[in-house]
């Protein structure tokens, strides 16, 4: 049964099958979270097309920071507009809670664009 592209996206699964994760362990075991399947189970696609291919991904992650950090500052200012040490405060504390997401989803998102992998429908 095929999966829907954006559910296949939010669990990390195998562009092409969508059914093979793409990640060995759970997003927040961070002593791991950056370890990835070598090929697909499912249909041995490989999640890694050449040597350094994520290297790329690290736009995709700054873009992702980017937006983490707009979005803490116009909530902080429409609603609070607190100190400017209270905008640091948050904008630190949640950049680093968000590390494991930024991550992953900056790696899927990378795969499923440039990876050279599509769905087989």
């Amino acid at each position: 049964m095929q999966t829907n592209l954006f559910k296949a996206i939010g669990q990390g699964r195998c562009p092409r099958c969508r059914q093979g994760k793409m990640f060995k362990y759970p997003m927040f075991y961070l002593t791991r979270m950056g370890e990835m399947n070598r090929v697909c189970k499912k249909c041995e696609a490989p999640f890694e097309p050449e040597p350094g291919f994520y290297f790329g991904a690290m736009y995709i992650s700054y873009a992702f920071t980017i937006a983490l950090f707009i979005a803490v500052s116009l909530v902080l200012y429409h609603f609070y507009d607190p100190p400017d040490w209270v905008y640091f405060t948050a904008i630190v504390a949640l950049s680093i809670l968000f590390i494991p997401v930024s991550f992953r989803y900056s790696r899927i998102l990378f795969l499923y664009c440039f990876g050279g992998l599509r769905n087989r429908d």
